[in-house]
């Protein structure tokens, strides 16, 4: 596991991509993969028109449709070639230091993702894909938190290296492990650390927090601590903006009120209302 993985479609969240790469690939000292997959099922290699009805005696209309998709699809390739070495530019213009590669597939994103990720230690993609810029979130972004298991890191239309984070913790076993990759990461060393609790038992809560704590301070992190009561999503948010922190880190799958709310229709609602970063870890 060695790369940063920079998923760039053309979005409006390209250049956050880029830019958020380039500051994970700092910290780890990891070299960057940007990575464009046309998609398979919109620009298709071969055209199936076998069951269209009326144009079985007219195989010159047949013909000319199957060249127009095959010049469409080289067409998006060719633009997709020429979008991976603008990216690979910002990126060497930002940091010169960080060992750039492109790669371009055409066939299915969270397949490409599983054939890289032996070689990734980030995934890093945007809300929104090209084809989903006017929706809240892009079509492939719970599939692939469900289905790649390496951290990953979703952002906005811009992106701000951050100084602070807040770890949404809640003692669960998928949570105790979370916190232990952060621990045993370079990725957010030398960010101020804001572990929290959504939790009505305020002396469990900070009791568990405190043995979280002490992970993470004997890991040389700045560490406060904080219990919030009330719906999970709103003390969040609620926290995140009074203190002023500019990245959410969560374990994507726990076992308890953060699972309820993080899991399936809960994940999009909060990628689709954040207005921070968020790093996912499985």
């Amino acid at each position: 596991m060695t790369n940063v993985i920079a998923c760039i479609d053309g979005s409006k969240a390209t250049l956050a991509v880029c830019d958020a790469s380039v500051w994970a690939a700092t910290q780890m000292t990891a070299p960057v993969t940007l990575l464009h997959v046309l998609d398979k099922s919109v620009y298709p290699t071969q055209l199936n028109l076998s069951g269209s009805i009326g144009l079985g005696t007219r195989e010159h209309l047949l013909d000319e449709m199957v060249e127009l998709e095959g010049r469409r699809s080289k067409l998006a390739l060719e633009q997709g070639k020429y979008m991976l070495e603008d990216a690979k530019t910002r990126v060497s213009d930002q940091q010169a230091t960080v060992s750039v590669d492109t790669l371009q597939r055409h066939g299915d994103l969270i397949e490409t993702l599983l054939e890289q990720e032996p070689n990734a230690r980030l995934v890093v993609m945007g809300r929104q894909g090209e084809q989903h810029q006017d929706q809240p979130i892009g079509s492939h972004i719970e599939s692939v938190i469900r289905t790649i298991k390496q951290p990953i890191l979703v952002v906005m239309a811009e992106f701000t290296a951050p100084e602070r984070f807040i770890f949404a913790y809640d003692a669960s076993a998928t949570a105790k492990k979370a916190l232990a990759r952060v621990a045993a990461s370079p990725l957010l060393k030398g960010l101020a650390c804001h572990l929290v609790m959504v939790s009505d038992n305020q002396t469990q809560a900070s009791a568990e927090l405190a043995a979280a704590a002490d992970t993470l301070s004997s890991a040389d992190f700045n560490v406060s601590t904080a219990v919030c009561q009330g719906e999970v999503q709103a003390a969040l948010e609620a926290y995140q903006i009074e203190h002023n922190i500019d990245l959410m880190v969560m374990g994507a799958y726990g076992h308890s009120r953060i699972r309820e709310f993080f899991v399936g229709s809960n994940t999009t609602r909060m990628i689709s209302k954040s207005k921070i970063p968020l790093l996912l870890l499985r």
